[in-house]
């Protein structure tokens, strides 16, 4: 979370833990929104090296947050509680894979599904199949976009810019059936311009790669997350989850 937003909240006595609950009338909590890449064990020599978590890594990332109290919930919950007051577990926690390995559906489903645990599908269109995307769904899973061809909006034209943004969403909502309030940044990259495109869109929110917990304060289109890589380790999982300030 940026420093202002951070001054903001404490300046308004309003900075609470997830599971604490928001001064009366207000549904404002910051929420931790994990976010993967890769599930599986690295070939080595990869340009996607810093990107992969092992599976048994995952698996005793979620057994050791599931044991902490932590519940998973989608952004779409974490959207509804920001909104409207919608309950939230006493520790909600978002676990979002990005664009779309076949790691998200061959590993993290079902360690997820054995705590009965939802995940966010950030999906760049085409790496997985709508079968594999279906299952996933079925099994609580959060569709989100993240874009035709995951390009650095920032540097992009204007054509490209509306069918990577909004074009994406439309394409899964019709295919999936599904309403898509979400979209990710492809690198976390995001400009005036980019943010601006996500909003005509339809979304309700983004998620950048910017460090700390998501906050309504920081605002909807621009939210924070906790980046989990190889040397994460619970060690380093814990450490980011001991404040909702930290980043």
């Amino acid at each position: 979370m940026r420093a202002a937003a951070v001054l903001t909240l404490v300046l308004a006595g309003v900075l609470v833990a997830p599971g604490s609950a928001s001064p009366a009338g207000r549904h404002d909590a910051p929420v931790p929104v994990l976010v993967y890449h890769v599930i599986g064990t690295s070939p080595g020599g990869s340009s996607l090296e810093g990107l992969y978590v092992p599976p048994a890594e995952l698996r005793a990332q979620v057994a050791w947050l599931a044991r902490a109290g932590w519940h998973a919930v989608t952004l779409d919950q974490v959207l509804a509680y920001w909104r409207g007051g919608r309950a939230l577990p006493r520790k909600p926690i978002v676990l979002t894979f990005d664009d779309g390995y076949p790691g998200d559906w061959r590993y993290a489903l079902p360690i997820l599904r054995a705590h009965r645990w939802p995940g966010v599908l950030n999906l760049q269109i085409g790496n997985l199949v709508p079968l594999r995307v279906r299952e996933l769904m079925r099994a609580g899973w959060e569709l989100a976009s993240h874009t035709f061809t995951h390009p650095d909006l920032t540097t992009v034209g204007p054509a490209q810019l509306t069918r990577e943004v909004s074009t994406s969403r439309r394409w899964l909502q019709r295919v999936f059936g599904v309403p898509v309030r979400v979209f990710c940044y492809p690198y976390g990259h995001y400009d005036d311009a980019v943010v601006r495109a996500v909003r005509a869109a339809g979304y309700e929110a983004a998620e950048t790669e910017n460090p700390g917990w998501a906050s309504p304060a920081e605002g909807l289109e621009t939210l924070d997350r906790i980046r989990v890589g190889p040397s994460t380790g619970i060690a380093g999982l814990a450490a980011a989850l001991r404040s909702p300030w930290r980043g």
